[in-house]
Formats: structure tokens, C-alpha cells, sequence
């Protein structure tokens, strides 16, 4: 029986020493809501030449506003996991016109990490510096899309890593490093054993940094794996080193890959998150942007006033145009209060070919 006893409290010990799953957080909804303005004409950004995904806004020391996006040549065709690079664009405005000036993260060396491919950025102003996170990878270079027909490279699909630059300024220059900011883990089991990406990340109230990114693990068979989730991990510095925590967030039953593109933020006491609905998970508007909230950024809800948007712009001359995508949301704060929510949105051509801009829309929060 002595035997026994101390069997079983060693075993009940190496159990407290395995990391413990945090308790679901029961949240009570409010009535916080968000609401979308009419868009200026000018508040479109556009090339006749590139292709634009997506941009993050933040204000210099120079009164200017310093966009960073995505962007990629339009006669490669539907290129982003491959031939994509981060560039950056001012204004005297968080809402435009903005003007492309120079490339912030460009090609380097194929052997490293993000040497071929920068992609999705998202910038933030932490004390006096500033932090540029972004997907990134490298592979063969190689192109499976043509104008009108998309196909992923698999190798650099498969290739994300999330990154981090660094610089006093928003001209730059950024400091890169060579290996990634958070990268895939060792176990073939986790959750992003796959692949990770679309970093979103934001200083916590009491002290440190919370980061929700994109992961695909091993589970699925085949080249592309799966499922596609979301995970949350945590660091004191915006640098790193990150701690994962191995919940998925932003599940929806019966859906493998329900949401993405989450910008987070805290306000009026709880942690936020517009996401994109990949086609309809969370409402029935089919594909939307939709509202989330936390108390601890770790257990996450669908809001109560959850829809944000359909896939639609509406202009100040009163015209409501139709879209093939609004995503990749990412929203401009000043003093801690949303005022830009920039999307990455497309329209077909009359040949069929998708046409992407990026667009500043004014946006407004009430509780």
C-alpha cells in the first residue's frame, strides 16, 4: 500500500510538470460594434504594372503616413507565395493618396529563409522602434500561375516562416535576420508542423506581446497538409523569443480551414480581431470580414455584433461596388483608437483576370 501511495504521487507530480492547457475563458458578450465609412476615391491604391496584396499603416517622426504592402509584377500572373515583395508608400494621409517610394524588404540571398518571397506585412510602432513583420520564404522560383489561373508553388506555399524587421524609422533601413521569428514545430504532430504565416501581433495590458498567426500541419496527407488553423503565442519582447500555447482559435465545427487574415488589437478592455469568414463559418453572409473578441487572447468568441463587412465597397459619390475579395484586414490605430481599416480587394477584368488594389476605409468602434 506504501508502494502504491508513492506511485501515485509521483505520477500526479510529473503530470503538474507537462504544460497544462489554459482554462476556457467564459466571455460575455457586449455590444461593441464596428462600423465602416464611405470610401474616397483617392483612398484606392493601384498599379497599372504590379499586383497589390494587402498594406499595413504606420506614422513616421516625419508626419508622414508609411504604408507597406505586398506587391508582385501582374504579367507573372497570380505569383504572391513566389515572386512577392514588401514595398512601402507615404502619405500625407492615413486614408491617401498614397505613393509608392522605394522596396523595404527586397531579394536576397535563395538560401536564406525569406531570400526569394516577402509577403503580407503588418507594422507596428513599439517604444521607439519599428517592427515590420511579414511572411517570408524561399524555394525554386519556379511559376504554376498564369494571367487567369491560379496555382501555388508548392515548395515556397510549403516554405512560410514568419519574420521580423527592425528599424528606427519607417525609410528604414530594416534590419533582417537570418533565421525566422517563429518557425514550424519539431513535432510532426503539432499544429503547425506544416508551415506558418500572416503574423498578426499586438502589445498585451499587462506587459508583453500576443501574436495570432496562420499554421497548417501535418494531420492531412499530401502535399498541402491540413488543417489550416490559427495559433496564439506570447513573448516579452517583440523579437522574441515566442511560447507557442497549442490551441487552435477561431474553429468552426465541420469546417477545416473556416478563417483567416485575423488583425488583432486590444480596446475598451478586451482583445479584438477582424478575420476574414472564408465562406460563411461564422455568419451567413457567406465569405466576409467578421468580428472577434477575447479577455485574455487566448480563448476567442464570435462577437455578438459579428458581421464587419460583405464583399462589397461602398464609395462617398454613393456607388456600392461588388468585389471579388475584401481581406487581409489591417487596421491603423492612433492613440489606441481604430481609424483606418485597410483591406486587399480585386474585381475581374473582361478577360476574367483578377485586378487587385488595396483600399483605406475609414472605420469607427461603439460599445
Amino acid at each position: 500500500m506504501r508502494f502504491l501511495t508513492l506511485f501515485l504521487i509521483t505520477v500526479t507530480f510529473l503530470s503538474s510538470c507537462k504544460e497544462q492547457p489554459k482554462k476556457t475563458v467564459e466571455i460575455k458578450k457586449s455590444d461593441f460594434k464596428v462600423e465602416l465609412g464611405e470610401v474616397a476615391k483617392f483612398s484606392k491604391f493601384e498599379s497599372d504594372t504590379m499586383s497589390i496584396w494587402g498594406g499595413s499603416i504606420t506614422k513616421g517622426n516625419d508626419g508622414l503616413y508609411h504604408m507597406f504592402y505586398s506587391r508582385w509584377k501582374k504579367d507573372l500572373g497570380w505569383v504572391w507565395d513566389s515572386h512577392s515583395e514588401i514595398a512601402h508608400a507615404t502619405s500625407k494621409s492615413p486614408f491617401g493618396p498614397f505613393k509608392h517610394k522605394d522596396v523595404a524588404l527586397e531579394i536576397r540571398d535563395s538560401k536564406l529563409w525569406d531570400g526569394l518571397c516577402t509577403h503580407n506585412p503588418t507594422v507596428h510602432k513599439f517604444g521607439d522602434k519599428y517592427y515590420l513583420y511579414y511572411m517570408g520564404n524561399t524555394g525554386d522560383g519556379k511559376i504554376y500561375s498564369k494571367p487567369g489561373k491560379i496555382k501555388l508553388n508548392p515548395i515556397h506555399r510549403n516554405n512560410q516562416r514568419i519574420g521580423v524587421a527592425v528599424a528606427d524609422s519607417p525609410n528604414g533601413p530594416w534590419k533582417r535576420f537570418d533565421k525566422p521569428l517563429v518557425d514550424v514545430s519539431k513535432d510532426s504532430t503539432a499544429i503547425d508542423a506544416l508551415m506558418v504565416s500572416n503574423p498578426s501581433i499586438t502589445k498585451r495590458p499587462d506587459g508583453g506581446y500576443l501574436m495570432v498567426y496562420k499554421a497548417v500541419g501535418k494531420k492531412k496527407k499530401g502535399i498541402w497538409g491540413g488543417p489550416v488553423v490559427h495559433c496564439v503565442a506570447t513573448s516579452e519582447s517583440p523579437t522574441g523569443p515566442f511560447v507557442k500555447y497549442g490551441k487552435p482559435v477561431f474553429l468552426a465545427e465541420g469546417h477545416d480551414f473556416p478563417a483567416e487574415d485575423p488583425f488583432i488589437w486590444y480596446e475598451a478592455g478586451k482583445y479584438r480581431a477582424i478575420l476574414k469568414d472564408m465562406h460563411g463559418a461564422f455568419t451567413d453572409a457567406g465569405q466576409a470580414l467578421v468580428l472577434f473578441e477575447s479577455e485574455d487572447g487566448f480563448d476567442w468568441k464570435l462577437s455578438k455584433n459579428a458581421l464587419v463587412s460583405k464583399l462589397e465597397i461602398k464609395w462617398e459619390d454613393g456607388a456600392v461596388q461588388k468585389v471579388a475579395h475584401l481581406e487581409r484586414p489591417q487596421v491603423y490605430l492612433e492613440n489606441g483608437i481604430p481609424k483606418v481599416l485597410v483591406c486587399a480587394s480585386d474585381v475581374k477584368d473582361s478577360a476574367g483576370v483578377l485586378q487587385s488594389f488595396n483600399v483605406q476605409i475609414p472605420i469607427k468602434t461603439k460599445q
